[in-house]
């Protein structure tokens, strides 16, 4: 009895091991990391403002359509994670105010900073995008006009805009993401940069 116990054990952890093998073969490898963002000086040299403004934002949208972005401004109420923008897990929803339902709050799992060795993210205010900010499945067209849209962005000009982008910690946290996930193009400075010359002529938004 003992020796078919032993031999049950063993074919189950033979079992566990092989199914945890062919999961980690399967699963979608991290995008490459590198990524960068032209400087935005370089844009210079287009003479058509409104083209150079598009040119700009078309930049832009390197970071926007990028997962440290889409993931937290998702078009249903679950957020992705990963750089393969898969479904949050455990199963968690946007609740009334961003940060997750009554008795499952963001700030169940994500603290105030980055916990590599269970790799989970975090930063003082991990939430979700509003609603009205939901980026996901939309062109980047779409996205700028959104931007922009006083009515859907909380209110903010320009101006505000680029203070949000350069200073908002949660935004910040796009280029330090932790162990394991792919930082956002370039850098926040760059970012911040092309931000700025985008509103400054024009903050033109690319056709379709």
């Amino acid at each position: 009895m003992r020796q078919v116990a032993l031999a049950s054990a063993a074919a189950a952890v033979t079992l566990l091991l092989g199914s945890a093998l062919t999961l980690a073969q399967t699963s979608p490898a991290p995008q490459p990391g590198g990524a960068t963002l032209r400087p935005a000086a370089s844009f210079a040299n287009i003479a058509n403002q409104r083209d150079r403004s598009v040119a700009l934002f078309t930049e832009i949208g390197k970071v926007l359509q990028h997962p440290r972005c889409m993931n937290c401004h998702p078009a249903t109420e679950r957020p992705r994670q990963s750089d393969a923008r898969r479904l949050h897990q455990p199963v968690v929803v946007r609740g009334k105010d961003g940060h997750g339902a009554p008795g499952l709050a963001c700030t169940t799992c994500h603290g105030k900073q980055n916990f590599d060795p269970a790799g989970v993210p975090g930063d003082g205010h991990w939430a979700l995008a509003p609603a009205s900010m939901a980026w996901e499945g939309k062109t980047l067209s779409q996205i700028c006009e959104q931007l922009k849209d006083q009515n859907r962005n909380g209110s903010r000009d320009l101006a505000a805009i680029v203070k949000h982008v350069t200073s908002d910690t949660l935004v910040l946290w796009a280029w330090n993401p932790g162990k394991g996930r792919q930082p956002a193009p370039g850098t926040n400075a760059q970012f911040g940069e092309l931000m700025q010359a985008w509103a400054d002529s024009g903050a033109a938004c690319p056709a379709g």
